[in-house]
C-alpha cells in the first residue's frame, strides 16, 4: 500500500471534518470542508483509499497546499 498526502486547495479554516480515521473512502469522497471567504470548499480523495491520519482540527486555519490528512491506497 502506498501512503498519500491530502492537501488543501485554498487558504481558510477547517469548517467540518467529515471522515474518520479508519474509514474506507470511495474515489471523490469528501474528507473535510474548508471555509474560505464564506465559501465551503470540500477536500476530496482522488482514488479509493483508507484514511489513516487527520493532521488538523475543526476551526484550525490552513494554507493552500498544506497537508491535512494521510491516506493509504
Amino acid at each position: 500500500m502506498s501512503r498519500l498526502e491530502i492537501v488543501t486547495e485554498v487558504t481558510g479554516s477547517v469548517w467540518k471534518i467529515i471522515a474518520a480515521v479508519g474509514d474506507r473512502l470511495a474515489e471523490g469522497a469528501t474528507v473535510m470542508i474548508v471555509e474560505s471567504m464564506k465559501m465551503e470548499i470540500p477536500v476530496l480523495i482522488e482514488d479509493e483509499s483508507t484514511l489513516v491520519e487527520i493532521l488538523v482540527e475543526e476551526g484550525e486555519p490552513v494554507s493552500e497546499g498544506q497537508v491535512v490528512a494521510i491516506v493509504e491506497a
